[in-house]
């Protein structure tokens, strides 16, 4: 009898090997989902007036062509950086925002660091004060543009009001139809409580193009990234955008927020006076919520890219992150955000 039950462990076991190795068979292709708050990536010329005066060589920061190409270098190497062993070129579509043209965009993607991702660009010039825009960078190899719109913050009884529009990104990931927002929501400038009607009113108009798209194709993935200016408890993330804190309150046709989690563990994306906050999200729809195994992308994490390098080491602002200035000197820095990046899986066939 304790032969027999020998043989019986021995074969029981032998079965869940074979099961086991035929689940790590199961192969998945990894897509990437970043956003990265440039800070003030601005070229030399003066061409905006007192708003532009600032970085150009003849400015407060006596921003020239050194300086300039030393920013474009840091923010190559800070985006080279966002790989991993299963995305070894990168993310499908990098989100960015404080860009000031196309032409700075171009020096970027044409960097010896990215030149071999081969990196498209959608961009749009918004009617925002500072001249500064959001726009998106492609992988054609892992995303196929279909459709781009740009929507403009609109502020009642504000009608002078100006800031960056919102891009929304219609193509194809993985084969799957995604829609992914580019936001940089009104700054905190006058305080928080004084500025959060401008933040309410951006929230509203992400929220209206997201009900567009899903009226219009309710089978397709949502992604919403960018600068809120906010974390994701307040009023315009939670109330008025509706982007959820749990997965399992999410139902369809509602956002998913796998950052207020995140910023519960004391995770952020920029450091305020010994604080952290989480301003640069990225939130997702239900669809990406299904099984892994549903055939569709499936939202797998999110992280912080908080390499070493983009660390400040010492002084005052130790821990945060390292910025181009500070107090107006230059540090030839990288950003006062660190980027974030969302990862989404799809079985292979």
């Amino acid at each position: 009898m304790k032969k027999f039950t020998l043989i019986f462990t021995i074969a029981l076991l032998g079965c869940c090997l074979i099961t086991n190795a035929q689940q790590s068979q199961k192969k998945y292709q990894v897509y990437g989902a970043a956003f990265y708050n440039l800070e003030n990536l601005f070229d030399t010329i003066n061409n905006n007036g007192k708003y532009d005066l600032e970085f150009s060589p003849q400015g407060a920061r006596q921003w020239n062509a050194e300086k300039y190409w030393s920013k474009i270098a840091n923010m190559a190497k800070a985006i080279s950086h966002f790989t991993t062993q299963s995305t070894p070129k990168g993310p499908a579509v990098i989100g960015v925002s404080e860009i000031e043209n196309i032409t700075v965009l171009q020096d970027l993607v044409n960097h010896p660091l990215l030149k071999d991702w081969k990196l498209q660009i959608v961009h749009h010039n918004s009617p925002d004060r500072r001249g500064v825009d959001v726009a998106m960078l492609y992988n054609p190899r892992f995303f196929r543009v279909l459709n781009v719109t740009n929507a403009t913050v609109k502020v009642e009884g504000y009608e002078s009001f100006r800031t960056r529009d919102q891009m929304c990104v219609t193509g194809l990931m993985g084969g799957d139809k995604v829609s992914v927002i580019v936001n940089h929501w009104p700054s905190r400038s006058g305080g928080e409580e004084r500025s959060r009607y401008l933040r309410a009113a951006a929230a509203l108009r992400t929220k209206l193009t997201v009900d567009s798209l899903l009226k219009d194709d309710p089978n397709q993935g949502i992604i919403i990234m960018g600068d809120l200016n906010d974390d994701p408890y307040n009023e315009s993330v939670a109330k008025v955008l509706g982007a959820k804190k749990q997965k399992k309150n999410v139902k369809q046709g509602e956002l998913f927020n796998p950052c207020w989690n995140m910023l519960d563990k004391g995770i952020g994306s920029l450091a305020y006076y010994g604080g952290w906050n989480f301003f640069d999200q990225i939130i997702i729809s239900d669809y990406f919520l299904s099984d892994r195994d549903s055939g569709k992308l499936s939202y797998f994490k999110t992280s912080v890219l908080n390499f070493d390098f983009l660390i400040n080491p010492k002084g005052q602002y130790k821990g945060y992150p390292l910025r181009t200035f500070s107090g107006g000197a230059f540090l030839n820095g990288f950003s006062d955000h660190f980027p974030v990046e969302a990862y989404f899986v799809k079985k292979v066939k």
